[in-house]
């Protein structure tokens, strides 16, 4: 009898269709290892930078500024971490399991408060609201009261109001992420919990809430990266958290160092969030029962369907709905904003940089998602995840961990073009726009990542194979099997990053040239001197372009379902 060699596992397999050649895992792996350099310098930078700084720094910033900084960002954090978990829950229960009249529109309408940038909301709050503002001037008229010593009104400049405001537009990440995972349990769970007596609010509380916590911890810690990262609202608000205490310490208060040291400490926050995230999901991994049977709907009666219609849209009004509609009333008095030289050139900036900075992320993401699946290699795929954590890390940490090489590298090349051709060249990376492209290149490398690694995990590798088995090289495959595959995905990756650095504030306007405006550094500017009417025109182009993406998501969504 012939003895037959043991079968090959299927990671040799896999392996096994793939010759070495030039594309092969060693290059895969120096390509890998490059970009998560090019996300990790920032980070090392602010070590090196930190490490340097001479104690008695940090110890002054302990004694004035930190502790207060620290208990204001966890109280902020802890804030809005509950509202935005008892919205986000709240409606993407009512959405997925029960039915009521203008279900279809909220579910879509409970999406839009993303499309609007926190600190564009704060701005119209702060004008609805404040003294001047319709909302007060209106009671007054009402009432009679001749001044603000005849009533009370709460204080919108507070951490209150910033706590209410983003919980208003952060909400949507973890309605989006609960209603996807409430829409994918197993009905037959739900029924047999039903048989056994469980009514709604027990099916809910302790069945399918449990079920969902990796999804509700996903979607909380996404909103409380998001509140690290805001400036332009807690400023505004005079919320003196830790990016607004970088922000500060660096340009107010001229210390480098100590804003340095600062913006370690934030990272800290951040790890300790990310940590906090996995460790709420713990080991839970939901599995599919692998049929689209959907569970039965609540059928609710007339006061019930107008209390769960009731509780979707308030979110809605005041998450998307009154902010938009102060923007476009601004914006209609105001027309000439709209073609003001001011406008077009911030409005050109922001385009050249958000298209750079699209085009780049989508090629560093494609290469890092190709890479693992050419090389089959753990350490790449890996690598790739390590680099997609960039979107951790808050605009203001950035800022710092990117100017930092960016002027030294500068000083070198001028250093040598001044010894060999007596020719200045002065600040090429940091004086330019270079440095915002590198700031939110490493921030949402994660999403365009993110889409492209999800729409390539649904290739299946059979169809490798065939390819392989009918002598099609992997540059061949590359160019007639997966990118014809994957156009949906690169361009919804490049216009999700393309909407998020025309949005994004936090390492724009700590990074940018002299005399450099982006529509978000612009209302951000306006916003600042107390003129907010004369940034409604591009707040209201900013809010009309976000809602692009949301649309393109909703419609993917709809078509998976």
């Amino acid at each position: 009898m012939v003895s037959l060699p043991p079968p090959a596992s299927r990671q040799t397999r896999r392996r096994s269709i793939w010759p070495r050649h030039w594309f092969g895992s060693r290059l895969t792996i120096v390509f890998a290892i490059l970009i998560c350099g090019f996300i990790a310098m920032p980070v090392a930078a602010l070590a090196v930078i930190s490490a340097r700084s001479p104690i008695e720094t940090f110890s002054h910033l302990a004694g004035t500024i930190l502790g207060d900084a620290v208990i204001t960002t966890l109280i902020l954090l802890a804030g809005v971490g509950s509202a935005t978990a008892l919205i986000g829950i709240g409606a993407a229960w009512l959405i997925t399991m029960c039915r009521f009249p203008g279900r279809g529109v909220l579910e879509l309408a409970l999406v839009l408060p993303l499309a609007v940038p926190t600190y564009i909301v704060a701005y119209a709050y702060v004008e609805l609201l404040d003294f001047t503002g319709p909302v007060q001037s209106g009671l007054r008229a009402l009432f009679g009261f001749k001044s603000g010593r005849d009533y009370w009104f709460p204080e919108v400049r507070s951490l209150p109001g910033a706590i209410f405001v983003m919980s208003v537009v952060l909400y949507p990440y973890v309605y989006m992420t609960a209603r996807i995972l409430f829409s994918m349990q197993s009905a037959a769970t739900l029924e047999v919990s039903r048989t056994l007596g469980c009514g709604p609010w027990r099916l809910f509380m302790q069945v399918a809430l449990p079920l969902a916590r990796p999804a509700i911890a996903v979607g909380v810690s996404l909103v409380l990266m998001e509140c690290l990262n805001d400036i332009g609202a807690v400023e505004f608000f005079g919320v003196r958290t830790m990016s607004f205490a970088i922000f500060d310490t660096w340009l107010n208060r001229g210390n480098l160092a100590g804003a340095a040291q600062l913006a370690l400490i934030l990272m800290i926050f951040v790890m300790i969030l990310i940590a906090g995230e996995r460790y709420a999901r713990g080991r839970q991994v939901y599995h599919g029962s692998g049929h689209r049977q959907q569970p039965a709907p609540f059928r609710l009666g007339a006061w019930r369907a107008l209390a769960a219609a009731t509780a979707c849209l308030l979110p809605v009004l005041f998450g998307f709905l009154f902010p938009a509609l102060l923007l476009a009333d601004y914006a209609s008095r105001r027309l000439d904003q709209f073609v003001s030289g001011a406008v077009l050139s911030a409005g050109l900036n922001s385009i050249l940089i958000a298209m750079v900075t699209a085009c780049l992320a989508v090629v560093l993401a494609f290469v890092l998602v190709y890479s693992a699946r050419l090389s089959r290699s753990r350490a790449v795929a890996a690598l790739g995840r390590i680099a997609s954590v960039g979107y951790a890390i808050p605009g203001t940490v950035l800022a710092i961990g990117i100017l930092i090489p960016l002027a030294a590298t500068d000083n070198a090349v001028d250093a040598v073009m001044r010894q060999l051709f007596g020719v200045s060249t002065g600040l090429l990376l940091a004086g330019s726009g270079i440095a915002i492209v590198y700031a939110c290149t490493v921030r949402f490398l994660a999403v365009s990542f993110g889409s492209i690694d999800a729409a390539m995990a649904k290739i299946t590798d059979h169809l490798d194979m065939a390819a392989r088995t009918l002598g099609r090289r992997p540059r061949q495959m590359l160019f007639e099997i997966h990118l014809p595959l994957l156009r949906n995905a690169l361009a919804s990756a490049w216009l999700l990053v393309f909407v998020d650095t025309m949005k994004e504030l936090s390492a724009t306007v700590l990074l940018r040239p002299f005399d450099f405006e982006t529509l978000a550094t612009f209302v951000y500017a306006q916003a600042s001197r107390g003129v907010f009417e004369d940034a409604a025109a591009p707040a209201l182009i900013i809010v009309l372009v976000g809602i692009v993406p949301l649309l393109i998501l909703l419609r993917t969504g709809q078509a998976d379902r």
